[in-house]
């Protein structure tokens, strides 16, 4: 047999594997009345079989008000535990344990306690990439959609302690004027642009236009005619004439993003590193599969669990967002 034959016979074998488990999946959620959420940065074929699909203050929103018995998180680590804490009473699996957060690692509880104990009389507002711990110790919790907004929800005579995400904390500081004391924790996947390689596309496309993160590095922001989040992002390119744009955040954005403009070329930011795509990819995001999905639902397993305390400690500053 020649090889493009055995490569057809693989693709189509591997089609039917995938159809498969999508209708197995499928028939899991009817029968345990679950809902599968899904973070933009997820593959295309687990956007495809989610019941939502957003960013992470899209994700909350859903999570608080959805009447499902079982929810299945299609994200990180700590998107699954914030619904856990804004849903104690429903099961929250993530379809792998393993799926952390670079951004959330770069905070642990016990240094960024001391660090909180070192400015007091500080009101502590930190990003939703964190884990539940660090929320406890937190006034306001924000996502990059709303974090303008919950600075501004504080009075001016309060300082603010604001993390884990750095490059986040200084864009906000340039944008509201707020004398911020950031925690120096950033994303890797945000981190990994290459400034020279950017600045090299816009002279392949003097067209273009760049929409970044606000995880992304000041150098990296100083370009972009256009900061947001994900949703954000989504929004502006949609809205905007522009007919091409450069994309700096997490490649998978550009699955919803292509479907949103098909008219439109979107080139993924390219990175550092050489991989695969040349585009920042998130490796933790990318442990979820629609196989771990199936065996999540079929077994119920891994499952989000946390300790009632810290939960309901955590529910406070996020519900405080949520009112916002």
């Amino acid at each position: 047999m020649k090889t493009s034959n055995i490569n057809s016979t693989s693709k189509h074998q591997l089609h039917l594997k995938k159809s498969r488990l999508i209708e197995q999946i499928a028939h899991l959620k009817r029968t345990k009345k679950a809902v599968i959420l899904a973070h933009y940065y997820q593959d295309p074929e687990i956007q495809e079989i989610a019941d939502f699909v957003g960013d992470s203050l899209e994700l909350s929103k859903k999570a608080s008000k959805t009447d499902a018995d079982i929810i299945v998180f299609a994200g990180v680590y700590f998107m699954a535990e914030t619904a856990k804490i804004l849903n104690p009473d429903k099961t929250v699996l993530i379809p792998d344990a393993d799926a952390s957060c670079s951004l959330a690692e770069s905070c642990p509880p016990e240094v960024f306690e001391a660090f909180v104990k070192e400015h007091p009389n500080h009101k502590v507002v930190t990003y939703i990439n964190c884990n539940a711990e660090i929320k406890t110790m937190s006034d306001l919790v924000c996502t990059s959609s709303n974090a303008e907004k919950v600075l501004e929800a504080i009075p001016e005579e309060y300082p603010i302690i604001f993390g884990p995400d750095k490059n986040l904390g200084n864009y906000l500081a340039k944008k509201t004027g707020r004398n911020l004391v950031l925690w120096n924790g950033s994303c890797l996947v945000h981190e990994a642009f290459e400034l020279d390689k950017i600045i090299n596309l816009f002279k392949e496309h003097p067209d273009a236009r760049l929409v970044a993160h606000p995880e992304s590095p000041s150098h990296i922001l100083d370009l972009a005619t256009y900061i947001g989040s994900t949703s954000g992002m989504l929004h502006y390119v949609q809205e905007s004439e522009t007919k091409k744009f450069i994309v700096a955040t997490e490649v998978g954005i550009l699955h919803k993003m292509q479907q949103q403009v098909p008219d439109k070329i979107l080139i993924p930011a390219p990175v550092t590193e050489n991989n695969t795509c040349a585009c920042s990819e998130c490796a933790y995001m990318k442990l979820i599969t629609l196989e771990k999905i199936f065996f999540c639902l079929l077994n119920e397993t891994p499952e989000v669990t946390l300790d009632k305390d810290i939960a309901k400690k955590a529910l406070v500053p996020i519900e405080k967002m949520m009112n916002l």
